[in-house]
């Protein structure tokens, strides 16, 4: 059996390896290709190009790219009507994934799509176009497959990776011994994620340093942490950081971003899927994101959800605080920070609610998408419920 999957950025990586995994267990004999990155080609996928080059976020930053991306789709389509797979499976990537759905479909092809885009949050409209597109939508979350049962697309919940794999207690101290720090006694240790790509680190980076330095003259015992997520980003933060900020106690490192927010007693990050991560180490944070100019002033028009933090969005409510674009500076995201700090009852409430929505999002999530996949193999013209 072949078995075509395409991840468009890390976080999806992940999910599409756990995923060739499942799946492996079920087809001994499958072999996968497609676009992925360094977790799933472990798992045996044959990569046509690096998954980095299709890592673009933004609606303006995408536009320079886009003869390469149209270029990159119509090859690998090319190549899957050549070799056509049993089930074509396109992780998150909408804007990529998506049309290529609509052609391969339209060719007698079984389609998934794992992880919904926004369209609960805007642009509604675009539904249509993924009922053209999909045989099956894999949500991540319970709020989305109600929103696809009400438009009459093929969807299940399948809850998310991350939710099983974290651990429902995480210890800070153990996690200081992993990455082998000894932090003075009664020193603060914050964790500050500027993102996972070099456009956000241009717009997130300076900004979390300043906020670093601004908390340090106010508690000079505080430690930061702060991982990066490439070798070429940690190049870029290391000189980042010497310009910005040469004499704070912070410690930069390769990788390990799960392991610097368990180690935390803040996480200071930008929106993403990071954000899940820390609401599932029940972490308290703060959450902060800038994009263009232009894409933000289209966002304020068509977004129709009053959060975009993750935790937020899963509780129907602002659970940690969130900064947007201008709302987003030194001042407001260190007295947030300060805040978490200097309110334990506050972190107690905020990490029970997270581990009501961790035990919600628990299902077993990559052998839940493999049983749907197989399922709608087996019977195509099922009518797959939550």
């Amino acid at each position: 059996m072949h078995i075509a999957l395409v991840a468009g950025e890390p976080s999806g990586d992940l999910l599409g390896a756990s995923l060739i995994v499942a799946l492996k267990a079920r087809y001994p004999q499958a072999r996968f290709s497609g676009i992925g990155g360094p977790e799933m080609i472990s798992q045996g996928l044959q990569s046509l190009v690096p998954l980095e080059r299709l890592a673009v976020m933004g609606l303006v930053e995408v536009l320079r790219h886009l003869p390469e991306l149209f270029r990159i789709r119509r090859q690998l389509r090319q190549r899957l009507m050549v070799n056509r797979p049993a089930v074509f499976i396109g992780i998150d990537a909408p804007d990529f994934n998506l049309g290529l759905e609509r052609q391969l479909r339209a060719e007698g092809i079984p389609t998934v799509h794992y992880v919904s885009p926004s369209v609960w949050a805007w642009r509604p409209w675009r539904v249509r176009k993924i009922a053209r597109a999909v045989d099956l939508m894999l949500t991540l979350f319970p709020f989305e497959a109600a929103f696809y049962e009400q438009h009459r697309v093929p969807v299940r919940c399948i809850g998310h990776s991350l939710a099983d794999a974290i651990p429902l207690h995480n210890d800070a101290g153990e996690a200081r011994q992993r990455l082998g720090f000894a932090f003075p006694d009664g020193g603060r240790v914050i964790a500050l994620l500027p993102g996972s790509r070099s456009g956000e680190i241009g717009r997130m980076g300076a900004l979390f340093l300043d906020t670093a330095r601004w908390l340090h003259t106010r508690q000079p015992d505080m430690h930061f942490l702060m991982p990066a997520a490439t070798p070429q980003l940690y190049i870029t933060l290391e000189k980042l950081r010497s310009e910005r900020a040469p004499g704070l106690p912070l410690t930069l490192m390769q990788g390990r971003s799960r392991e610097v927010m368990a180690a935390a007693d803040v996480v200071l990050l930008a929106s993403g899927t990071a954000t899940l991560e820390a609401m599932l180490l029940k972490r308290p944070m703060v959450v902060a994101y800038r994009v263009a100019p232009i894409t933000a002033w289209l966002a304020r028009r068509l977004v129709t959800i009053q959060h975009f933090a993750l935790p937020n969005l899963l509780a129907g409510r602002e659970l940690v605080p969130e900064f947007f674009q201008e709302a987003a500076t030194t001042p407001r995201l260190g007295a947030a920070v300060l805040n978490w700090l200097e309110n334990p009852p506050d972190v107690a409430a905020v990490n029970r609610e997270f581990e009501a929505l961790h035990q919600l999002l628990r299902r077993n999530a990559s052998e839940q998408a493999a049983t749907a996949i197989a399922d709608l193999l087996t019977v195509p013209e099922l009518k797959l419920k939550t």
